[in-house]
């Protein structure tokens, strides 16, 4: 049985749209938290015997002159402080007040300081290479598409839409996590969205390729009907694969260590979210371009209306 992808397309946008909006939303009104690396800072990796809870160690900080300090909480005991950049003067200040608030149970803190230079000069390098990939992207997927002429390049258009329908729900939801539970952003989170970027373009392609062969062998054919085919005939491998990874990254999330979280986390969230933009949207952009596409040529008076395969 042949199920009807491309006729149930405005059913998966509007899903996608209930997806995204509310992370829009979030971001619009700061709630993604850079983390230091993104805005400079020191960071006070703070162990302890047996921690205190985040508020009482905020209160802690802030009488000591630092009540913007952002306070979490990491395995074996320790606690991270996040604040403006300190001087030494402060640190011993920090340090002092910790051992005074929790002695016999305060060990010791390692502070790390990451200038405002360095992290500017990160975000730069992180928007570039998004913009740069996806350039690259659109200009390949392009090239392996020529022979459709100039229609080849609303293959990579539709990929890139893709991928950024799932750096977005991953951006929105850490957004929403932001805003809520003060989750903050770090340099991982960049690679995790760079991986999801490649992961979600790799599964694009493969069902633009075999969209590609299946007009090769029924030429003539329209293009809803080629693209439904071709979807069920990649729709399980998509789906084994992206289960594969999940299962590895859930793994990866419960075991390796909270520093690893959030790279874990954004990473299933967006290997989710770019197995169903391959499988439900991509293709469907496709075949939304192509029936405008007919309708304005029927209108003009040069053919029938119907998503016709362009080769």
């Amino acid at each position: 049985m042949l199920f009807r992808f491309v006729e149930r397309k405005f059913w998966y946008f509007g899903l996608s749209a209930l997806l995204i909006v509310p992370g829009v939303f979030f971001l619009a009104i700061g709630g993604l938290k850079p983390g230091i690396e993104f805005k400079g800072g020191t960071l006070l990796d703070t162990r302890f015997t047996n921690p205190p809870t985040t508020v009482e160690l905020h209160d802690v900080i802030a009488a000591a002159g630092h009540p913007e300090a952002v306070i979490q909480g990491a395995e074996g005991g320790r606690m991270e402080i996040r604040t403006l950049t300190l001087t030494t003067d402060e640190t011993v200040k920090i340090d002092a007040a910790l051992k005074a608030k929790y002695p016999g149970n305060f060990i010791d803190d390692n502070a790390s300081t990451v200038s405002p230079s360095f992290s500017a000069e990160l975000v730069t390098n992180a928007f570039r290479s998004i913009v740069f990939a996806s350039i690259l992207i659109v200009l390949l997927i392009a090239y392996a598409f020529k022979e459709f002429g100039w229609s080849a390049f609303r293959y990579g258009i539709a990929a890139i839409i893709a991928l950024l329908h799932d750096a977005l729900v991953v951006l929105g939801l850490f957004a929403i996590l932001g805003y809520f539970f003060n989750i903050e952003i770090d340099s991982l989170f960049v690679t995790a969205v760079l991986t999801i970027i490649g992961f979600s373009v790799h599964d694009t392609i493969v069902v633009f390729d075999r969209i590609r062969e299946n007009l090769h062998l029924n030429r003539g054919e329209a293009l809803n009907p080629v693209i439904n085919y071709s979807i069920m005939q990649t729709l399980a491998r998509s789906v084994i694969t992206s289960l594969t990874v999940v299962l590895t990254l859930m793994a990866l999330y419960l075991f390796g260590g909270y520093s690893m979280r959030t790279f874990a986390l954004a990473l299933v969230v967006g290997i989710v979210s770019g197995t169903y933009s391959s499988i439900f949207n991509a293709s469907q952009i496709i075949s939304l371009w192509q029936e405008i596409e007919d309708r304005i040529r029927h209108r003009g008076g040069r053919g029938p209306v119907g998503a016709r395969a362009t080769a």
